[in-house]
């Protein structure tokens, strides 16, 4: 063992023991203190999981089926039996005359349900913020009613609204002179008609996220605005929205991830699948779903929704990049 140069007495640690037996004993100590600190808290451990074995088993293990997306699968042979194929079913897809179109009406309808539902959502938790309690919970009851609906339950009452026949729209043009409208053969006004389907049901849940974050800003801000003599409004500019600004940039950030990801029951069920409205109601998920129908080819429908992972990977780790280089403290990750 080395002597150290000013007590020959007293022995030096050599490289050796620098490099294995400090970082070594370092490694252990911690992994008892994470143990420790996993048994002190194993009721808070079994509580995750239920969570972690249903993420588990629900999204992590069905990656296995990726290489379906590159294979021609037969049912006979089997994943691993069926002949690779590289890329052709990609090819099949952007190929066909509709890829364009089911592409951009995706990107367009989620920019357009997110930019809504964003705005119009801090705007009802910013007023249920601003009346009194009892008011609060018989309006957050009202809106997020409709969360709980699904699609199919929602496009009876859409059509209780568009039938040709006997809608109510219909009947309220008539009344004032206007001839009816065949709403489900005109592909026009749908854009908008999807816009409002999808506010309504969404207005509710956002909202509660929203309000919630509201309700957890220190009451001591408002105060000392008050004391200063800031109004309502100045008072939602300059401290309620810069407080939720973290929350809205992860809420967006997660969103812009599901971009290339359509919310199918709303386009297939609300426009009760009609052909003519397919130029501005087909998106990538329901053009999959008729292909797959038609053709029974999975092997498309694996490459399309493997596409569709792929892009919407990109697009949350490039908006959590600019994100970061702007705000650091505002990124997901």
């Amino acid at each position: 063992m080395d002597q150290s140069p000013l007590n020959p007495e007293l022995p030096t640690l050599g490289k050796s023991n620098i490099a294995t037996e400090v970082p070594g004993k370092a490694r252990k100590n911690m992994k008892n203190k994470e143990w420790k600190l996993f048994w002190k808290n194993r009721e808070l451990s079994l509580l995750f999981l239920p969570g972690f074995i249903y993420k588990l088993v629900l999204a992590y293990l069905p990656m296995i089926g990726i290489i379906i997306a590159f294979k021609n699968y037969r049912y006979d042979l089997g994943i691993i039996g069926s002949k690779w194929i590289g890329f052709k079913n990609f090819e099949f897809f952007f190929a066909s005359q509709d890829a364009f179109r089911v592409t951009r009406n995706t990107i367009f309808y989620n920019l357009g349900y997110m930019t809504i539902t964003t705005i119009a959502a801090l705007a009802f938790a910013v007023m249920l913020n601003e009346i009194s309690q009892r008011s609060v919970k018989v309006y957050q009851t009202i809106m997020f009613l409709p969360y709980f609906l699904s699609w199919v339950i929602v496009s009876y009452i859409t059509y209780a609204f568009l039938d040709y026949n006997s809608g109510y729209i219909n009947h309220f043009l008539q009344s004032i002179g206007l001839a009816p409208k065949q709403w489900y053969l005109d592909y026009r006004p749908w854009p908008y008609i999807l816009n409002a389907a999808h506010l309504w049901k969404a207005i509710g849940f956002s909202t509660l996220v929203y309000y919630a974050g509201i309700i957890g800003i220190d009451t001591d801000y408002y105060e000392a605005a008050r004391i200063d003599g800031a109004s309502r409004m100045q008072m939602i500019f300059k401290i309620t929205l810069p407080m939720l600004t973290p929350l809205i940039v992860i809420l967006l950030i997660l969103a812009i991830g599901g971009m290339f990801r359509g919310d199918f029951g709303l386009h297939y069920f609300i426009p009760n699948n009609s052909g003519p409205t397919f130029p501005t109601t087909d998106i990538i998920d329901t053009y999959v779903y008729r292909a797959l129908r038609a053709l029974g080819d999975i092997s498309m429908s694996a490459a399309v929704g493997f596409y569709q992972s792929v892009v919407g990977l990109i697009l949350v780790v490039g908006a959590n990049y600019v994100v970061k280089k702007m705000n650091d403290e505002n990124s997901l990750f």
